[in-house]
């Protein structure tokens, strides 16, 4: 049976600059039961992504922006405890976007059991979730990667990057990760099979890219903006593609996004720019895990992630750790 209680974290106000403890609100209201064609469930593991902060402004986006007052938007995965659908039962896990709360109600409409002898259930949230098909079809669709190509990747020790180097490799191509700190550089190249890794807090990245892909960027797919993405822009191979995944420098701004000035490379280089919204591959999903599952299974790809055990309440200081660069590879808040 379902607890009496359900803690919620609810936007409280749209932040400006970096998300503090003010733009959120603790609620606490009953736990709901299902009706009929409804199950309801526990959450087990709550996504934390950066798309999450473009979620909170009242601009025009890919998503409506999460209303004042409301449950804030999350993906996570779920465990049945009480159903009235023939399609759920109890003990069964889904992964849906239920929202950061701790019990949820749903009728499965854009939900999916998951098999935990399969993966760990927190994979759907990465690997085998949103950041898993964000890197295979950005860099395969988007990217129209092909083998024996130089790949760069930034933020690539994140839940995003760590995913589109592996897949890289798994294509046959040459990876360069672009990350935040020695440590970070070290697992992209060791443990992960980056072919190099470039520090962008010790480096200059512009000359570091021209030494380790001499020949050009055939392909740069950008998860940071900034000036890591102007960098790419100065290094690119004729018919380079550029893939914009993401501007995490960018997203808690206030004075402006920092756009490309060398945009003209471009140009130059009869290259392409072009940005993607993974929802637009959904019904393709099913194809993409089956080939990242392979992958994982037969060890071309590890899957890293961060998980964070605590509770509701933790989940405002926990996404702060996305923009201050304290994760590697996926970060998932697990309620215990």
């Amino acid at each position: 049976m379902l607890s009496a209680e359900n803690r919620q974290i609810r936007l409280a106000r749209r932040p400006v600059g970096e998300i503090g403890p003010e733009d959120w609100e603790h609620a606490t209201v009953a736990a709901a039961a299902p009706g009929e064609g409804e199950f309801a469930g526990r959450t087990r593991f709550i996504s934390l992504d950066p798309a999450m902060r473009g979620w909170l402004d009242d601009r025009r986006s890919y998503l409506p922006p999460v209303g004042l007052g409301e449950v804030m938007r999350a993906g996570s995965v779920v465990e049945v405890t009480e159903s009235n659908h023939p399609g759920f039962r109890i003990g069964d896990l889904v992964v849906g976007t239920f929202g950061v709360q701790e019990h949820v109600v749903s009728d499965g409409k854009g939900t999916l059991k998951v098999d935990p002898s399969a993966a760990a259930p927190s994979t759907f949230l990465g690997a085998l979730g949103m950041p898993g098909m964000t890197a295979y079809f950005g860099l395969l669709d988007v990217g129209a990667l092909k083998e024996g190509e130089t790949v760069v990747v930034s933020g690539a020790a994140g839940a995003v990057g760590t995913m589109a180097g592996q897949i890289a490799k798994a294509k046959g191509c040459r990876v360069v990760g672009i990350a935040g700190g020695a440590e970070k550089c070290a697992l992209l190249t060791g443990e992960l099979g980056f072919d190099a890794a470039i520090d962008y807090r010790t480096e200059d990245v512009r000359k570091a890219l021209r030494t380790h892909a001499p020949d050009g960027v055939d392909v740069y797919f950008d998860n940071v903006g900034g000036e890591v993405l102007e960098a790419a822009l100065a290094n690119l191979a004729m018919h380079a593609r550029v893939v914009i995944c993401g501007a995490i420098s960018q997203y808690n701004a206030t004075e402006g996004v920092q756009g490309p000035a060398n945009y003209l490379s471009l140009l130059v280089c009869r290259a392409r720019m072009e940005g993607f919204v993974v929802f637009d591959y959904a019904p393709r999903f099913t194809e993409a895990a089956r080939e990242i599952g392979g992958w994982i299974g037969s060890g071309r790809i590890k899957v890293l992630e961060h998980v964070v055990k605590g509770t509701v309440n933790d989940f405002p200081q926990t996404l702060r750790m996305l923009f201050r660069g304290e994760n590697t590879g996926k970060l998932v808040l697990e309620l215990v």
